[in-house]
């Protein structure tokens, strides 16, 4: 399929979804017609997750379901073939932090040399987010931590079922 401008990729592993990620895929739905929430499939660097797939492809659909321009799909290809497939032009992450940049700089140079008509756009992290990261929830949850301003409220309510003591 042609790359379509107004088409964009939001990937993640989304091993919970959190308020930071929301926090892009609502700043990028703003930004392109269409933004496909490409949730991994089997992770490749994370290696297993918590959830399944299928769980956090309902956490992610459920936690965007207001915005009227998200589509969220599973993949398990390399990103740019799917952003291919998909007619996306762009694959839009955060940055948190330099160790962020420094991974995705790897990446971008990567994605590029396979597709260099996807582009890749970042997006800095909001403040109040810019230490947020799914493994930090996860670690909150598992020692009865508050996680309750840092994920949505079914994802905050499977976190402690799931790693709760």
């Amino acid at each position: 399929m042609a790359p379509d401008n107004r088409t964009a990729l939001c990937p993640g592993t989304f091993d919970p979804i959190t308020y930071g990620h929301l926090d892009v895929i609502a700043r990028a739905s703003a930004m392109y017609d269409t933004v496909i929430v490409a949730v991994v499939n089997v992770p490749w660097r994370k290696g297993k997750t918590l959830f399944t797939a299928e769980e956090r492809i309902a956490f992610v659909g459920n936690a965007t379901r207001e915005l009227g321009n998200i589509k969220v799909m599973p993949f398990a290809s390399l990103l740019v073939d799917f952003a291919r497939e998909q007619g996306a032009m762009a694959i839009v992450k955060g940055l948190r932090a330099i160790s962020d940049f420094e991974y995705e700089l790897e990446m971008n140079q990567l994605n590029r040399r396979q597709a260099p008509d996807v582009e890749s756009v970042y997006l800095m992290a909001s403040p109040k987010y810019s230490f947020l990261s799914s493994s930090g929830v996860k670690e909150l949850a598992t020692f009865g931590g508050n996680i309750t301003d840092l994920v949505p409220d079914e994802v905050a309510s499977a976190l402690k079922e799931r790693l709760g003591r």
